[in-house]
Formats: C-alpha cells, structure tokens, sequence
C-alpha cells in the first residue's frame, strides 16, 4: 500500500478530518519511530510488532564474489521488525 491509498483509506474512515491533518498524523507517526530508532530504541506496537536496531559486526576478511578480491566491510546498524504472535496468527489464518 502506497502513502496516498493509505491517505485514502483514512479519510474514508474518518470523513471529519482533512489530508493535510492525515499527511500531518502519519508524518508524525513515522517521524517519532525514526527518532525512537536513532536514540537506539526499539519501538513495540501491541498486536503488530516490535523495531529494533540490530548492531552487524565488521568483517575484515569478506569476499567480493565477482572479483574473488578482499573486501573491508564496517560495523554498521541495520532495523529489524519481529512481528507479535498475534499479527503472525492473523497472516497465517
């Protein structure tokens, strides 16, 4: 689902508000879990799932597969999601 069917799906939802106050909430949200992220955080929504940040070790001796030659990879952060038992049950049904 892209942002303007989500915008959609919101206004049809709750008529009363207008996009500009959509686009305001659903910027909001996001921003808040992005800051929640960079602070290190992880973010919970109850019944969805959990964000998290996922330290990746350097790695001093990886390989590039095409040209065989060695590589320096960094240490990096990646975001993971682990959805909660209850979102996974609603998938599988």
């Amino acid at each position: 689902m892209s942002r303007p069917e989500f915008i959609k799906q919101l206004k049809s939802k709750h008529p009363k508000l207008n996009k500009s106050q959509l686009e305001t909430i659903i910027d909001t949200f996001f921003q808040s879990i992005e800051n929640a992220l960079k602070e290190k955080k992880s973010v919970e929504l109850r019944g969805f799932g959990t964000f998290f940040i996922k330290e990746i070790k350097e790695k001093y001796s990886a390989r590039n597969p095409k040209t065989e030659e060695l590589i320096y990879v960094p240490k990096k952060s990646k975001v993971r999601f682990r959805a909660s038992k209850k979102f996974k049950e609603f998938i599988n049904q």
